[in-house]
Parts: structure tokens; C-alpha cells; sequence
């Protein structure tokens, strides 16, 4: 692979250029005003696919927005490897917490990253990551230097459930064929300590809606007498949760799976710092699931949050108002053995239960996806830890990850793939929040690692 770290290093520049006009695409998939944009990104990334080197790319439509698909078969004999990434992103509000506008990237200098950090909605979240592929596989095609055969689904609707995704899988199962899929959307523990994730949590996502007045009533006249649905909503979501943060709804917990104690010790070796994960956020001290510690409970427990909270009047001033309806989205972060249906049925029926009679109470299932766990004995993982241990000088850490890729599980019920979870963020990227980044260095050691794993997959795969 000397000939493709060349080309990488010769090339870096335009890299770079390319991905920031990725990233100056708008691609909200959340919000219907962005449809042309995402409609642009997928054609955007067809016409790099074919300068870099596929037999073929080409736009596959959905009932939603648009799967881009690709491949290069230089030999039936060798491995396949089919890369999954998205080019839609989270929204970008608040905008006023951002320090520079987030679809114009710009690079600065941070303490996590004296080389700089690129700025921007979708930098790591997944426009960053998805875009190291196309990269390196550019480089392996230009140099004569690709090992296996390589197939492209990156979809457009991730960030909302991918429930399109998983409809195209199942209608295209034979096309799919591969050896394994490869994914890059997580991250590493540091940028001196590489890891690979072996576990995803699953989710279950939820609005709900409480409706008192039929319409909104004058607090002064009508207070005290009429039930105030923001009062009700935020009682029932306080009462989800108990003193020790064990969420209350029955049944969540019956399949959820207890991790031995060797198991736990395995994972407390990966480094961690509570005071300097405090800091990192700014929380004068940390909270969760009583008996479990903070990368635990980030990881092999399940979680209920409130995402969202409205009702009544929010505007400036004041208006003396006792709202006609209040409405929350809730997620909940699911393990293994979790099903995301039947989370969602339990939660409905325990939150309509809960609701006094002086309220109606709608509860609407929005998306939700399984989790995974990937083992650690076979070809391909073996391949992605030699090849990280090459670009990074050591050996990576198995972690699990708290966050959620629904379609990771659909992948192996539907094709019978393994998933690669070779990521390279890290967990100060601020992913799906203001000032969103993605360093230089992590940019570059995508494109440099991506390659190694190709090669090694390869001949473990002889």
C-alpha cells in the first residue's frame, strides 16, 4: 500500500477542498424545506464515484430520499466489501450557539486539536467519515493497488431512521452480496489510543402529547380550576424514572441482558476519566443508573431522555396563559435483546396508563431500530484491528457505544453481514449539537487506515 499512502499525501489538499464542498450542502433529511439539497448531495456524491474510479454509480430512489449506490468488481475470487455511510445530517438549530455558520466550514485550532479541526454540520456525523472511503478507495483504484471488490450504499435518511433503507435491503439482497460491511460512524477513544466498537445500543423514539382546554385559557380566570397540561406532562415524564434513575415502566427491564462481572472488569480497562468527562461538558458532577459507572452506563444500560418540551407561550414577556395542549419527544437508548416494538408498545401503554382523566394523552411511535454486538474473533475484525495497529502504531481497544445505527442489525438479519465498526471521531466532536468538528488528523487517518483494512481483509480472506 506504499504507492496509496503516497497518492493520500500528495492529494490531502484536495481532499480536504472536495469534502468542504460536500459540507456546504445543506442535507437536513428532519426538515421537507431541504429536499432539493438533499436531491443535490446524492448527485454530488455519484459524479465523485465515478471520477474516482467504480464500474458504475448510480441514484436508486425511495419512498423517501435517495440511496446512492456503487461498485467496483475487479475479481469474483477476491472479497467484497460493501462500506455503508449517509449524507444527510442532523439540523443545525440553535444557530445562535454556533461560532461560525455551520454549513461554511472553516478549520481552527483547538486544544484537542493544535493540527485544527474542521467545522461544520455533518463534518464527523457522517459527511466526514462517509467521505474517507471514497478517498482511500480513489487511491487504491489510482494506484493499481485494490485488493478487493467494493460495493457503495450511502443513503440519505440516517439521520431520521433509515426506514427506506432497510425496504431497498431487503429488495436488493442478491446485489448486496458481500463478505462483510464496513461502516464508518463512530469513533476512537483518543488520538493516541485507537479503539474499534463491538457493541451499538438500539432505539425506540417517541412523541407524546397531552391535551387539556380546548383551547388556551387566561391563568387568572381559570387557574387552579382547569388541569394545566404542561403541569401533567412534566409529572408524568418525572415519574418514568425512580430516586435511583431505574427507569419505572413495567417490563422494560425483562430482556435486558446483566453483563458479568469479568465481563465489566474487561471493559473498565479502556481508559477513562470521570473528573476529566465532567469537565469536558461542564456538569459540576455526573449522574445515571445507581451500581453502574459512567462508561457503563453510556454503553450496556438502557436510558430514557427527554429530547424536546413544549407547550404554552415561549416568546418574550410574559402572557399569563394556562396552555390547551403540552408535548415532548422522548427517545430511549435500548441493549441487546431489547426489541424497539416492543419497547414502544410498553412505553405507550404504561404512559396512557399514568395519565389522570383530566387529560387526554397521544403517544406516536417516530423510529426506532435494534441494537448489536459485534464479536471479536472472526476474519474481518481481526483485519480492521492489524490495520488500525499499523496506522496507529498500536493495537486498538474493543468498545461499546452508547449511541445507536439501527440499521446495523437489519444488515445481519436481512444479508447475514457482519458490520466493521471503524470509526474515527471522537466524543468531543459534538455531534448533533452546535460547533459539530471533525480533526484534521482524524480526516487524514481515515483515509490512511481504510486501505490496511482492504489489504488485510484480503489475505486473512486467501
Amino acid at each position: 500500500m506504499q504507492k496509496t499512502q503516497e497518492y493520500i499525501l500528495k492529494n490531502k489538499d484536495r481532499f480536504l477542498d472536495e469534502l468542504f464542498e460536500l459540507l456546504r450542502i445543506p442535507s437536513i433529511s428532519a426538515d421537507p424545506k431541504h429536499k432539493d439539497d438533499l436531491l443535490k448531495t446524492a448527485e454530488w456524491l455519484k459524479l465523485k464515484m465515478e471520477s474516482a474510479g467504480v464500474d458504475f454509480a448510480r441514484i436508486d430512489p425511495t419512498a423517501g430520499y435517495p440511496i446512492v449506490y456503487a461498485e467496483k468488481m475487479i475479481d469474483p475470487k477476491l472479497p467484497t466489501i460493501l462500506v455503508y455511510g449517509h449524507y444527510d445530517v442532523q439540523p443545525a438549530d440553535p444557530l445562535e450557539l454556533w461560532d461560525s455558520p455551520a454549513f461554511e466550514p472553516v478549520i481552527k485550532k483547538t486544544k484537542i486539536h493544535p493540527e485544527g479541526a474542521i467545522f461544520a454540520r455533518g463534518a464527523c456525523d457522517d459527511k466526514g467519515q462517509m467521505f474517507s472511503h471514497l478517498k482511500a478507495f480513489e487511491a487504491m483504484v489510482a494506484c493499481d493497488e485494490l485488493p478487493c471488490n467494493v460495493k457503495f450504499m450511502i443513503e440519505g435518511e440516517e439521520e431520521v431512521g433509515s426506514e427506506n433503507l432497510g425496504i431497498y435491503v431487503k429488495e436488493n439482497k442478491e446485489k448486496l452480496k458481500a463478505d462483510v460491511i464496513l461502516i464508518s460512524d463512530t469513533g476512537i477513544i483518543a488520538n493516541d489510543i485507537p479503539s474499534l466498537t463491538v457493541g451499538l445500543r438500539g432505539l425506540s423514539y417517541m412523541e407524546v402529547h397531552v391535551t387539556g382546554p380546548n383551547r388556551d385559557l387566561h391563568s387568572g380566570l381559570y387557574g387552579g380550576a382547569v388541569a394545566n397540561p404542561i403541569n401533567i406532562l412534566c409529572q408524568m415524564i418525572a415519574s418514568l424514572t425512580d430516586e435511583n434513575n431505574h427507569i419505572t415502566i413495567p417490563g422494560f427491564y425483562d430482556k435486558v441482558l446483566e453483563l458479568s462481572k469479568e465481563d465489566r472488569a474487561e471493559m473498565a480497562k479502556a481508559p477513562f476519566s470521570q473528573e476529566a468527562f465532567n469537565k469536558s461538558i461542564a456538569i459540576p458532577k455526573e449522574s445515571g443508573e445507581k451500581g453502574f459507572t459512567t462508561p457503563e452506563r453510556t454503553s450496556i444500560r438502557p436510558t430514557l431522555d427527554v429530547n424536546g418540551i413544549w407547550g404554552g407561550y415561549t416568546g418574550d414577556g410574559a402572557k399569563t396563559v394556562l396552555p390547551s395542549q403540552a408535548h415532548a419527544k422522548i427517545s430511549m437508548r435500548l441493549v441487546p435483546h431489547q426489541n424497539s416494538v416492543e419497547i414502544s408498545k410498553l412505553f405507550e401503554n404504561h404512559f396512557k396508563s399514568i395519565a389522570p382523566d383530566t387529560v387526554s394523552v397521544k403517544v406516536v411511535p417516530m423510529h426506532g431500530g435494534e441494537g448489536t454486538v459485534v464479536p471479536t474473533n472472526f476474519p474481518a475484525y481481526i483485519a480492521a484491528t492489524k490495520a488500525l495497529e499499523k496506522s496507529f502504531g498500536k493495537k486498538p481497544i474493543p468498545v461499546r457505544s452508547g449511541g445507536s445505527i439501527p440499521i446495523v442489525a437489519l444488515f445481519e438479519e436481512v444479508l447475514g453481514l457482519k458490520s466493521i465498526l471503524m470509526g474515527f471521531g471522537l466524543d468531543s466532536d459534538a455531534i448533533h449539537s452546535p460547533n459539530e468538528n471533525f480533526g484534521l488528523f482524524n480526516f487524514y487517518k481515515g483515509i490512511e487506515s481504510i486501505p490496511y483494512f482492504y489489504d488485510e481483509f484480503q489475505k486473512i480472506k486467501k
